[in-house]
């Protein structure tokens, strides 16, 4: 058998009610982030933000469905065909409308080992169900 990690994105652990699913950790990897986003139709509460404070630059790729990216306040619709890489300073927010959107997303901090968040690693509580 090969020296390789396989799983389907519907089997994998998921958090905030089953939209993010945690890519990273299901395949094993430690040097950047891996996270699979399925969105729900007419989406407009995805939060707004950038990564000015901690460096990390993404990468977004739609995996299916359809949903519109803002960077910096430039909306334009994701596609299956495009990959869309953002610096960590530019703010970034997605959008979903009639239909739903499954996306990639890649990142990682330039230069830097990766420090994954608790919420991506396996076994962590859904911060949408812990108690204060």
């Amino acid at each position: 058998m090969g020296n390789y990690t396989a799983k389907r994105i519907d089997e994998m652990e998921a958090v905030f009610a089953g939209a993010f699913k945690r890519a990273r950790a299901e395949l094993g990897v430690e040097s950047f982030g891996v996270q699979v986003m399925d969105l729900p139709p007419n989406l407009d509460r995805f939060p707004e933000h950038d990564h000015a404070s901690d460096g990390q630059e993404e990468v977004y790729l739609l995996l299916r469905g359809a949903a519109d990216l803002d960077v910096d306040g430039d909306r334009f619709p994701l596609d299956t065909e495009t990959m869309v890489r953002i610096p960590p300073e530019s703010s970034r927010k997605l959008y979903t409308g009639d239909q739903p959107a499954r996306i990639l997303a890649l990142g990682g901090v330039p230069g830097e080992v990766y420090e994954p968040p608790d919420v991506s690693k396996l076994g962590e509580p859904d911060p949408l169900t812990r108690t204060p």
